[in-house]
């Protein structure tokens, strides 16, 4: 069953960066930006990262808090993080459990790879409720940052 506008969403417990365990529950009383990406330091993730990066006032304007998850790990991120001076934090799904809670890991990947997160957007609450979801089957189109952000001005 795919995420629903309107449940909650699946919590989860992920190491960011900086080797600390984010839980989305712990976010209550803030609107979440959840954007699941496949690889870090890949050209499209790259893109679509610095593109966040770059509109970070109006994220934080909203009173959202942005987050990266993909399947590499903390050490791996960190690089990608620093190279990129990416400003909000991402977190490491090594073992792909909030990526597949939320649908949003690909069976088969490029290269061989299996279990590769797929990329997708998500926009929570302050409640904890799902009010954007948006997963994309195709690793080379971009999430609605438009649309994300109009859903945020709504709440």
């Amino acid at each position: 069953m795919s995420i629903q506008l309107g449940q909650y969403a699946p919590d989860f417990n992920l190491f960011d960066t900086d080797k600390k365990e984010i839980s989305l529950s712990g976010l209550k009383g803030k609107n979440v930006v959840l954007v699941f990406f496949p690889l870090a330091f890949t050209g499209v993730c790259t893109a679509e990262l610095c593109s966040l990066r770059d509109s970070f006032a109006i994220y934080n304007g909203l009173n959202a808090e942005v987050l990266g998850i993909s399947v590499d790990s903390i050490f791996s991120l960190g690089k990608f993080k620093a190279e990129q001076n990416l400003n909000f934090k991402l977190l490491s799904d090594f073992n792909k459990e909030a990526s597949t809670a939320y649908e949003s890991i690909y069976e088969q990947f490029g290269f061989g790879m299996k279990g590769v997160s797929k990329r997708s957007a998500f926009v929570i609450d302050k409640e904890g409720i799902v009010r954007y979801a948006e997963v994309l089957e195709d690793a080379k189109q971009l999430p609605d940052f438009e649309l994300i952000q109009k859903v945020l001005k709504s709440l």
